[in-house]
């Protein structure tokens, strides 16, 4: 028997070293965050604050791991997530982002012993992304592909406590990392916007390369512009960006029932600490439209860092109602805290001391593009019905708010869905085991922004999780 034990263990601790390097970048709903986590949250529309709703409540709240009962419970899960994004520049093309199905896996692990539950979790907190081919209008017309992917994960260590027969509290330690990868092609006038001080309606740059560059305008003929300037760091690996930083960060949570119908709970996730995301050997170029001698590309090698990226603080508490024993009816509310982490896109590049650099050879650059995100009030409303001993059927909406202001919108970070419906079913196939699945439906959002730019963004996610109790 404990040979067996160990066995089951050691593959469990080896699928989750797996899970961590094979969880992919997120494209979430609210703001950067998904609309649910873990099928049973998910198909209730996000709702889980004050029900059980397996090893998923590492990343909701951690409280109800105390409505567990004796024993392990081991969850495996698979999330499909399909963002469907169309950008139109103010000429009326358009242009549809190819990244249209990433695939995100999730690994729980739990054990209640007395009064006690821990465990570990690995899970994709969200973020965002798109991709257009360069052959769209984002190319600029010189075959320029533009891409995001932007992907935060947590390796979650829980501890819940049942005080007594009414109250549970619970705290998580979190291991953060964070990944990017960025092809960003800025046409001439949104970098001239960044670099003249008397302009910068979006953003600013500063730093000896724009110094240095403006010289180099200077002793260019009359009539000389720029054609775009291109940021690069990006590699094909979906689970980690090629900029990357790591951190912690860190939950607590109360889960109150005063009588067995009722059950309320509450969270407090902080805001992460993350080192800065950081790409090395990869290029910022930019290309001249010289009279008399046309296009003048110049390709500068050297680091990428991102500063300041951060996940914000949430506050969840939500109630959880049993009117009958088949049936359960769930409401939640969260405020995401974007608006502290979220003014600006803060990003810097440090040419290296190479002669393939020329004269840029060791200056560096300091761009920011403002973001000015809001915070967000997400209402989430679910119920689950007991149609058999076996069938759990689920159902739910979430409706947020868009915390992206429309005036710094960009087509690369489209975070802007608001709105879903949502649907699922439990399976028990014994009382060791069950599947349960979720669907949703994040539907379509409008927003042109201060460029003129017109975003169409909608999304169908699913989600399915194997369970098994030992």
């Amino acid at each position: 028997m404990l040979s067996q034990l160990h066995y089951r263990h050691s593959r469990t601790y080896l699928t989750a070293a797996l899970l961590i390097l094979g969880a992919p970048a997120l494209h979430a709903t609210n703001g950067m965050n998904m609309e649910g986590y873990g099928p049973i949250a998910a198909a209730m529309g996000g709702t889980s604050m004050a029900f059980e709703n397996g090893t998923a409540a590492v990343i909701n709240n951690p409280a109800t791991l105390g409505l567990q009962g004796q024993g392990n419970r081991l969850d495996l899960a698979l999330g499909i997530l399909g963002p469907d994004i169309t950008a139109t520049n103010p000429g009326g093309q358009s242009a549809k982002s190819k990244a249209t199905a990433f695939y995100m896996p999730a690994f729980g692990y739990t054990r209640r012993s007395g009064d006690l539950v821990y465990g570990f979790g690995v899970f994709g907190q969200g973020g965002m992304g798109c991709q257009y081919g360069p052959d769209t209008w984002r190319g600029l017309g010189f075959n320029l592909e533009n891409r995001t992917a932007v992907s935060v994960g947590r390796a979650i260590v829980p501890l819940s406590w049942n005080v007594n027969d009414k109250l549970i509290i619970a705290a998580t330690v979190d291991f953060i990392w964070g990944g990017m990868s960025l092809r960003m092609a800025m046409s001439g006038t949104q970098f001239s916007d960044l670099v003249t001080p008397t302009s910068q309606h979006f953003g600013r740059a500063t730093g000896s390369i724009v110094q240095s560059f403006g010289q180099v305008m200077q002793m260019m003929p009359a009539g000389t512009s720029v054609d775009y300037a291109y940021f690069d760091f990006s590699n094909g690996n979906m689970a980690f960006g090629e900029a990357k930083g790591y951190g912690y960060a860190g939950k607590i949570g109360v889960l109150y029932q005063p009588s067995k119908e009722l059950a309320i709970g509450l969270t407090l996730h902080s805001k992460t600490e993350l080192s800065d995301l950081k790409a090395s050997g990869d290029h910022l170029s930019f290309q001249l439209n010289v009279p008399g001698m046309g296009h003048m590309p110049q390709s500068l090698v050297g680091d990428f860092r991102v500063r300041d990226f951060e996940w914000p603080a949430m506050l969840g508490g939500g109630i959880a109602w049993r009117p009958t024993t088949r049936w359960l009816l769930a409401a939640d509310v969260r405020e995401i805290f974007w608006q502290g982490v979220m003014q600006e896109f803060h990003m810097t590049f440090q040419a290296a001391n190479s002669a393939s650099n020329g004269s840029f050879s060791g200056q560096n650059l300091d761009a920011m593009l403002y973001q000015y995100w809001k915070n967000e009030t997400v209402v989430m409303l679910g119920a689950a019905y007991q149609a058999s001993d076996r069938l759990t059927l689920r159902l739910g909406c979430n409706l947020g708010s868009n915390p992206v202001p429309d005036q710094y919108l960009n087509c690369l970070f489209p975070a802007i869905v608001k709105d879903h419906l949502t649907a699922g079913f439990g399976w028990r196939f014994t009382d060791r085991s069950s599947v349960d699945v979720a669907v949703s439906r994040g539907f379509g959002i409008t927003r042109t922004s201060g460029y003129g730019i017109t975003i169409d963004h909608s999304q169908l996610n699913w989600q399915a999780m194997y369970s098994l109790r030992f």
